[in-house]
């Protein structure tokens, strides 16, 4: 019996283990340095965006990179640390990639974060000449937001990249995708309501488990009464 015991607490330690693994935060220290000029596009440090949507990404904005000398980045996390904002991350990402004025002139970085849903935008001086701090804004707020609304995080970046890129490239701005409202709008959960939720069933089956275990061990050895 004890090594029944001793088996289930186990198992238990180790699944509790990997959930708290998986919705680890991130910080800028858990995420690879990319200098200026480095061939690295998309970070997929949540492992939400398929292989050929970063493939896809990844030659696209290489091509921009080669045909203007702009340089855009995107980094994906699965939860910001305690002390952080996506702004705040986005900045310290930024800084800590391109730490003088000349190595940021031509970059744009933007991170997403997927328990959230939010994102965030930060360009050096030269970029911000074509990616004014209006179409970041609309990017963010209008581009990003139907598809992420829906968890779709693929067609999210592929909306966005292909809006900064024709900014970058000099073209007139294309502005947000149209959006059709449907009667069923609001009918998704958020990704943070969806971790809410989950959060709520685990702390549910662990104050289940921590009320039953005790007393089946101690029927098991005492017995039960009228036994």
């Amino acid at each position: 019996m004890n090594a029944i015991i001793s088996t289930f607490f186990l198992s238990l330690v180790l699944l509790l283990n990997v959930n708290v693994n998986n919705a680890a935060a991130t910080g800028v220290y858990d995420l690879p340095v990319v200098n200026a000029g480095e061939n690295v596009w998309v970070i997929d440090n949540a492992e939400v965006i398929s292989k050929a949507t970063e493939s896809q990404l990844s030659d696209e904005l290489g091509l921009l990179a080669q045909k203007t000398g702009n340089e855009t980045r995107m980094v994906v996390i699965n939860r910001l640390d305690y002390d952080q904002t996506i702004d705040s991350l986005t900045d310290d990402i930024f800084t800590s990639w391109y730490p003088t004025p000349e190595e940021q002139n031509n970059q744009t970085l933007l991170v997403l974060d997927t328990l959230t849903n939010r994102t965030a935008i930060r360009s050096g001086e030269q970029s911000r000449t074509f990616l004014t701090p209006d179409i970041s804004e609309s990017l963010l707020k209008e581009t990003a937001v139907i598809p992420l609304k829906n968890l779709q995080y693929n067609q999210a970046l592929i909306d966005v990249s292909n809006r900064m890129i024709a900014v970058l490239s000099g073209k007139e701005d294309p502005g947000p995708p149209e959006v059709k409202e449907l009667a069923i709008d609001g009918t998704f959960a958020t990704a943070e309501e969806t971790n809410d939720r989950s959060a709520t069933i685990w702390m549910i089956v662990l104050v289940a488990l921590a009320t039953l275990i005790p007393m089946i061990t101690y029927f098991w050895y005492v017995g039960f009464p009228g036994n």
